[in-house]
């Protein structure tokens, strides 16, 4: 699949690239991307839920009643989970919810997710950009350009660039990741995908192995 290269101001370059085939027009599969989505959100969760169960709560252990002849259930001390205040049973404790996910799996679900934004014609290929300084007001501006402005943004750079990333901090609808970060997620989640030239190279050396 053949793109043309654009520069900040939305001007074609001249130049195009090509695609990968082998990463951008894959036959999906979606039961892998669901297995790579599930584990992303899986690894997000803190998984520090917890309630005290009886032996944690504060109180005394006395026994508040006889075994027998009460006329009522049979509970010893006040922190029976039977009384207000007592406490909980088979409450949640603390965990971890991340699990494994095999390399070609995870591979082949993000080429599935590149797949799907090359069919839908939601990527964009810019050539390598930098900004003097943090401005939001440019970032807006070279969205506005590309024509992608109002949308999720995913914008791909080769590397860490802290004044593109402060950029487009504030805005809502703007992501910017490093082109070894990207991930199905994050894809998925995007309207569409600006992506610069050496970005294409490192997702290139990544993921076509």
């Amino acid at each position: 699949m053949e793109v043309s290269v654009l520069n900040i101001k939305g001007q074609e370059t001249g130049r195009k690239v090509n695609l990968n085939e082998a990463i951008f027009g894959i036959e999906p599969n979606d039961h892998v991307i669901y297995l790579d989505v599930k584990q992303y959100m899986a690894n997000q969760r803190q998984g520090n839920a917890k309630s005290k169960e009886r032996s944690e709560i504060s109180g005394s252990t006395r026994k508040l009643g006889r075994q027998k002849g009460g006329g009522g259930a049979r509970h010893g001390d006040i922190n029976s989970p039977l009384l207000r205040g007592g406490g909980r049973v088979f409450g949640p404790t603390p965990r971890d919810y991340s699990f494994k996910l095999n390399k070609k799996v995870k591979q082949l679900a993000r080429k599935s997710a590149l797949t799907y934004k090359a069919q839908e014609n939601a990527i964009v290929v810019v050539e390598d950009f930098t900004l003097e300084a943090p401005k939001t007001q440019e970032f807006v501006a070279i969205a506005k350009n590309l024509k992608v402005d109002g949308k999720k943004i995913l914008l791909v750079m080769p590397e860490t660039n802290k004044n593109v990333y402060l950029s487009a901090r504030n805005l809502q609808k703007a992501q910017v990741v490093e082109a070894a970060s990207v991930n199905t997620y994050k894809v998925l989640n995007a309207d569409v995908l600006v992506i610069t030239e050496k970005s294409l190279e490192v997702i290139d050396g990544i993921l076509n192995k």
